[in-house]
């Protein structure tokens, strides 16, 4: 990666500068002051024209990479036709292209509609508004560790951190959380197989007999695999119990895929790893291929809500949609899928051989170019080591990889999906070094 300055140089340091002066804060004092100018494929370049290797992917929005050419031709071409007009009261043929395309890239034999808007939490209250509706139920089940975004109504559902919810309160009422199943930090003490998906049958023992009436229940909604509460992947059956249970008692299965799904895990949707086709599915993230866009795709028949029950004004407006429909030409015809398979699972192998060496690695988990490593102080305990990972992240990027935080004391490896082997080695490489770093108390 070509280095010019040590990071941040000057002109980051100005911005910065200037950026606290005016801007609400966000996350970043948790990460570094990387200040990005321009990308290309897997390769993002700060203000002061440093290199990095980019193992974010824009907080997960950018898997076919940065400024993909058919991306950008399909964004220059539709600016010069039409930006916008009103899809809420007229019509837009690049609206149906893109949802035709997403009812049959999504899991499930029968008929699906889809409701454009302009972020994933926008398609998380989409996702509450219409399974009340259709079902004529209040409640919900969410899980904790969950991030489904922090609106209002979505901040309801996300349990993630504590800090993202401290002072709103009250938020939207009916959201009953339960514990995820995170197997490497059981919330029960229970080691798997031996548990028999005691998380399942807690929720119908304990939850839907005890306080919360199944047939007041419009939904459950979960990530296939967790983002925010640190890229935990679930045991194989877990997602297909859950279904089975919520089916039983006519409780509408929902997927927030915002985070792992357009090809990220090796398939459009995390959620085909578990073999389930959920009744309703929130995109957002990569869905525009960097431009704003959010989708709730689900059964037709669940879309009954009547006209003007739920709007939005720039929801699949045309850039957005043809942004769209390139990206998943381009996933499709360049095979992305495959190589996020391919070199997940080299990126996977690479770091369980890292984590045999070191002292503070206490799990490798993850589907294609969605991986988590978990820091912890000792693996015996599992005490969790949150400075360590933060340190570990920090490190890297003085190496020239950009990566971020997941959970408590995890970090996410989660590049474009175009990412090339030699790439891969460079960032595997630099984690190492930064790991041993931390271990050496550097």
């Amino acid at each position: 990666m070509k280095r010019v300055v040590d990071p941040p140089g000057p002109k980051a340091k100005a911005v910065v500068a200037r950026d606290k002066a005016v801007l609400s804060p966000y996350n970043r004092p948790f990460y570094y002051p990387f200040v990005a100018e321009k990308g290309s494929g897997c390769i993002i370049e700060d203000i002061d024209g440093n290199e990095f290797l980019d193992f974010n992917s824009g907080l997960g929005a950018m898997n076919v990479g940065h400024c993909h050419p058919e991306v950008v031709k399909a964004i220059e071409n539709q600016a010069k036709r039409l930006l916008h007009y009103s899809y809420t009261d007229f019509y837009y043929r690049y609206a149906v292209e893109l949802a035709e395309k997403l009812n049959e890239i999504t899991p499930g034999d029968f008929p699906k509609k889809v409701f454009f808007s302009g972020s994933g939490a926008e398609s998380i209250e989409a996702f509450a508004k219409v399974t009340r509706w259709h079902s004529k139920r209040p409640l919900f089940i969410a899980y904790t560790g969950a991030f489904h975004g922090r609106s209002m109504g979505a901040l309801s559902f996300t349990a993630s951190s504590i800090v993202q919810k401290a002072r709103y309160f009250p938020t939207m009422p009916g959201v009953y959380h339960v514990p995820y199943a995170y197997c490497y930090r059981c919330p029960y003490k229970m080691n798997f197989p031996d548990c028999d998906y005691w998380c399942v049958d807690f929720i119908d023992d304990y939850v839907l007999k005890k306080y919360v009436p199944p047939q007041e229940v419009a939904a459950s909604l979960i990530e296939p695999i967790q983002g925010e509460g640190g890229y935990v992947v679930p045991p194989k059956d877990y997602l297909k119990r859950l279904k089975k249970l919520f089916d039983k008692y006519g409780i509408l299965f929902g997927v927030d895929e915002v985070q792992c799904g357009m090809g990220r895990t090796g398939k459009w949707w995390a959620v085909e790893h578990f073999d389930v086709a959920p009744d309703v599915i929130c995109s957002s993230k990569a869905l525009g291929g960097g431009i704003s866009l959010g989708a709730t795709i689900g059964r037709a028949d669940v879309f009954d809500w009547d006209a003007g029950s739920h709007c939005t004004t720039l929801g699949g407006t045309p850039v957005a949609c043809e942004a769209s429909l390139a990206t998943i030409r381009v996933i499709e015809n360049e095979k992305l899928m495959e190589n996020a398979t391919k070199q997940g699972d080299y990126i996977m192998k690479r770091m369980r051989e890292i984590q045999e060496r070191s002292e503070i690695i206490g799990d490798v988990r993850g589907k294609g170019l969605m991986i988590g490593i978990e820091i912890v102080k000792d693996k015996k305990t599992k005490a969790k080591h949150g400075e360590g990972a933060h340190d570990i992240i920090h490190n890297a990027w003085r190496k020239g990889v950009v990566a971020i935080g997941a959970g408590e004391n995890c970090f996410r490896i989660a590049p474009p999906l175009v990412i090339s082997r030699e790439q891969v080695d460079f960032g595997i490489d630099a984690l190492e070094e930064s790991i041993k770093e931390v271990e050496k108390g550097k």
